[in-house]
């Protein structure tokens, strides 16, 4: 049976949409879901349990506590871990457990919702949405489908934000799979603020998981960031995106600065793309 385990802190705007979608066309007892509302003040818990599926209900907020103990009392495999504000399909969900018969990791790929951005944001992300990274990893889709055996390449999920940089880590190119027919559509940010504060988190989350990489505080060898591959990968073989790129560094730049000002930051969200959802 497949299980999936969707850690939510404050979930509640969006998580009835994944949980519709994931399970519109399940037969009964197809899948196994296991919500861990961690550290929520909102109705993350009522809205999952309204929906038949397992409720784990922790006092503190922390994404990796909330998937460690999905991780507990989940029934099966293979294992999806699933963003709360992505929207995956239920025959998405039985292509990506098909796809670990024959890898040990998979993935969709993704869809970004760029409904009603502002041309910042917009810019941002016809750069962002062509980098090689995300052609071959398993991170920035809010999705990864572990098999049993690829579970096993690891105990926990250590107590770090980049959870996906992590589990990516773990595998090389030819054990992973973007499954193209797959869709998982995210959710961009709604406004250029919440874009730099997520840009923020991301890049103190994956600063810190390469930290402790280095001082052999986690088993894998992260992989290097690219910090090139924008111009080398994209735009060089793109020339019509460079006004775009203009936008891009510039925002990129603006976070990477911050994140060194404020250091470590703790697991959150970004409020602004869940905001239609709740109205």
């Amino acid at each position: 049976m497949t299980s999936v385990v969707i850690a939510a802190h404050n979930e509640a705007a969006v998580l009835g949409r994944c949980l519709d979608t994931l399970l519109a066309d399940a037969a009964p007892g197809e899948f196994d879901v296991t919500v861990v509302a961690n550290g929520c003040a909102d109705d993350t818990a009522r809205v999952a349990r309204e929906r038949g599926v397992r409720v784990v209900d922790l006092p503190a907020p922390g994404k990796a506590g909330a998937l460690n103990a999905g991780d507990r009392v989940a029934a099966g495999f293979p294992r999806v871990y699933l963003d709360a504000d992505v929207i995956l399909t239920t025959s998405g969900l039985r292509a990506l457990a098909s796809a670990c018969a024959s890898h040990p990791a998979a993935t969709a790929h993704r869809a970004l919702d760029l409904t009603g951005r502002p041309i910042l944001v917009r810019a941002y992300f016809s750069v962002h949405r062509h980098l090689p990274a995300l052609r071959t990893g398993l991170f920035g889709r809010g999705v990864i489908a572990l098999s049993a055996a690829g579970r096993s390449r690891f105990a926990t999920f250590p107590d770090l934000v980049a959870d996906d940089l992590f589990v990516d880590s773990l595998f090389t190119a030819d054990e992973k799979i973007q499954v193209a027919s797959v869709r998982s559509v995210v959710a961009t940010p709604r406004n250029t603020r919440d874009l730099v504060r997520r840009l923020i988190r991301v890049r103190a989350g994956n600063t810190a998981m390469r930290a402790a990489a280095a001082r052999g505080e986690i088993k894998p060898a992260v992989r290097p960031p690219g910090r090139s591959s924008w111009l080398t990968d994209v735009v060089l073989r793109r020339p019509w995106l460079a006004p775009a790129a203009v936008c891009y560094v510039g925002i990129t730049v603006h976070a990477a600065v911050q994140a060194r000002r404020r250091g470590p930051v703790d697991w959150g969200h970004d409020g602004s793309s869940r905001e239609r959802a709740h109205a």
